[in-house]
């Protein structure tokens, strides 16, 4: 295994030392699989049958990478060409009734009434301390219905939450349902996955920007619901296809002769969102963060910070005009790469100034790549700083993120 592909499975999968893939650390289990058996996705005998290496994560058997191209050379697959992810372990639900948008915006922060018919936005589901319970895409759909994805490893605390929620709205009088879309969901990702969809598909993708999305059929296989986004920084969709036929369509995207498709894997899918500058859940946003402390704050509509009427409000309100006390932030760093929990210091190497919360070589850059909360008044954009790397101070600078240029098809 190079340096890299080493390093980026210790960001994703947090062990300590990687040998044919079995898990020597001991908090592994703890930290990503659930307390019963790990679930599979429809695309698990796919994903064997292409010679995936399976680990468990967030309590579903996930591939990390696959035979035919390590970590890095996937990684760099995706930025240059168009690479396909399993992403079916997140859960998809849709919420119904005239009161759907009501409801939706009593959980988030968003401003889902102002959404388009096929419009989505990133959203942040918070609770009454304003913390972050999760990052979700919510999207209105042209079918009268308001569809959301959201974190597999936040699944069932999150429909905890909602039933819960919901529960109270329908007592009041409210019309609102939920159901759970039990689909499949690929995520095609890179500059030529216009390329390669197109190829499969009578709707024009020219007419689908970033964050719309259409119900379609798509390589002969119907009722397809198409969202442009991603979670790599490049131009992509999300595609929810029904299950029976999830596999139909994987082998069909891989078979395009538009652009070479190869299968990526949670490695890749690591280093390639840390080079975009997005959050992974649970390391670097979680139910303590705000959305002012995690740089989130656009996701916060205008006239929802006019009304106040989101959870957790009066203290994110409140924080948005005292500023707070630390704050997310990109860093770039030479030498051995720094990964969560990293403690930064100050230039001068004596002051405690946070601590890291992802970090990855990045293939991209040939450098490494990492985010973390600092406290605010030295997170300016250009402040040298120090990491603590096996016992040593190593030099850092704060960096604006995205890393790696976002290519979104706007």
């Amino acid at each position: 295994m190079n340096r890299i592909f080493t390093e980026v499975l210790k960001s994703v999968l947090g062990f300590t030392r990687c040998q044919h893939l079995k898990i020597h650390h001991p908090g592994f289990l703890k930290r990503y699989a659930s307390s019963s058996a790990a679930k599979r996705t429809c695309l698990y005998d796919f994903h064997c049958k292409n010679g995936a290496k399976m680990v468990p994560f967030g309590g579903w058997e996930m591939p990390v990478m696959y035979a035919q191209q390590g970590v890095t050379t996937s990684h760099l697959h995706v930025r240059s060409e168009v690479g396909l992810f399993d992403v079916s372990h997140m859960l998809q639900t849709k919420f119904t009734g005239k009161d759907s948008v009501a409801f939706i915006e009593s959980l988030v922060v968003g401003d889902v009434e102002a959404l388009k018919e096929n419009q989505g936005t990133l959203s942040l589901l918070t609770n009454t301390k304003g913390g972050i319970i999760d990052d979700l895409i919510v999207s209105k759909t042209n079918q009268g219905y308001i569809y959301v994805v959201s974190n597999a490893g936040c699944a069932e605390k999150d429909l905890a939450h909602i039933r819960s929620n919901l529960a109270v709205s329908q007592k009041k009088g409210m019309d609102v349902e939920m159901e759970v879309i039990d689909n499949g969901l690929l995520a095609l990702q890179g500059p030529k996955m216009a390329q390669v969809l197109q190829t499969g598909m009578d709707f024009d993708l020219t007419t689908l920007p970033f964050m719309t999305n259409t119900l379609t059929t798509v390589f002969g296989i119907p009722d397809c619901r198409v969202t442009r986004c991603g979670y790599t920084g490049e131009d992509g969709v999300e595609i929810s296809v029904p299950a029976d036929r999830a596999e139909e369509l994987a082998s069909a995207l891989l078979a395009s002769d538009a652009a070479k498709v190869c299968l990526a894997g949670l490695g890749a899918r690591d280093s390639l969102r840390l080079e975009a500058g997005l959050c992974l859940y649970g390391n670097d946003i979680d139910e303590d963060t705000t959305p002012v402390e995690a740089t989130l704050l656009w996701t916060i509509g205008k006239r929802r910070r006019a009304e106040g009427n989101f959870p957790g409000a009066d203290i994110i309100l409140q924080q948005i005009k005292d500023k707070p006390k630390s704050k997310r932030v990109g860093f770039v760093s030479s030498g051995p790469p720094a990964r969560a929990g990293t403690v930064v210091y100050d230039e001068t190497g004596d002051r405690v100034l946070g601590k890291l919360t992802s970090g990855c070589p990045s293939p991209s850059l040939s450098k490494n790549v990492s985010m973390g909360y600092l406290e605010t008044p030295f997170a300016k954009n250009g402040t040298n700083v120090k990491f603590e790397v096996r016992k040593k101070l190593i030099d850092a600078t704060v960096s604006k993120m995205p890393f790696v240029p976002a290519k979104y098809f706007t």
